[in-house]
């Protein structure tokens, strides 16, 4: 074998090893590379999914609150609703022949609130029947009393309302828990 064929050969196994090294080498980059991509990936995808669910959580939390909002406002309005209708049927009261009783009750407990009344103020459509129930009285009319009477002490200086609706007014904080149940009832 000649010299020039022998260098050919050894030229030829130096460049097949070459090859092979830099095919290995592009093979190991090739992996490393599609590894750190699929790991790239897969975190964004982990972030990603976070994301999605947080997002959800937040939706569904907000949604929560919304109906809740929804709920205690349809339950204000019913409430404030209630008790209009309830201030409705108590200023029709004084059309009824039962407030004959009613203002007679409403004016002994006046009575015996302020025990030395100087006057009755009554509303002037009720000033003709209360001067039946309380005789010997001085009966004044006074358009703001509706429904019930304002006894006057002696001397003008106490006084005491009694009226359906200044009832209502006293208890509505008491009740409104009861109104509110049944409403969310």
């Amino acid at each position: 074998m000649a010299l020039d064929q022998l260098l050919e050969n050894e030229a030829r196994a130096e460049i097949e090893r070459i090859r092979a090294s830099g095919r290995e080498q592009a093979e190991a980059i090739v992996r490393a590379a599609s590894e750190q991509a699929q790991a790239t990936l897969d975190s964004r995808k982990r972030l990603l999914d976070s994301q999605l669910q947080a997002g959800v959580v937040r939706a569904q939390s907000s949604a929560t609150l919304e109906v809740s909002a929804a709920r205690l406002n349809a339950s204000d309005s019913g409430m404030k609703r209630a008790f209009e209708i309830a201030e409705q049927q108590l200023q029709g009261v004084t059309g009824l022949p039962e407030y004959r009783e009613i203002l007679s009750r409403l004016i002994a407990e006046a009575r015996e609130a302020i025990g030395d009344i100087e006057a009755l103020e009554v509303n002037p459509a009720d000033v003709a029947l209360a001067m039946e129930l309380a005789p010997g009285l001085e009966v004044r009319p006074n358009p703001a009393v509706s429904g019930g009477v304002r006894a006057v002490g002696k001397s003008g200086k106490s006084g005491i309302t009694n009226t359906l609706l200044g009832r209502l007014a006293r208890v509505r904080d008491a009740i409104a828990p009861q109104v509110a149940q049944v409403f969310a009832e």
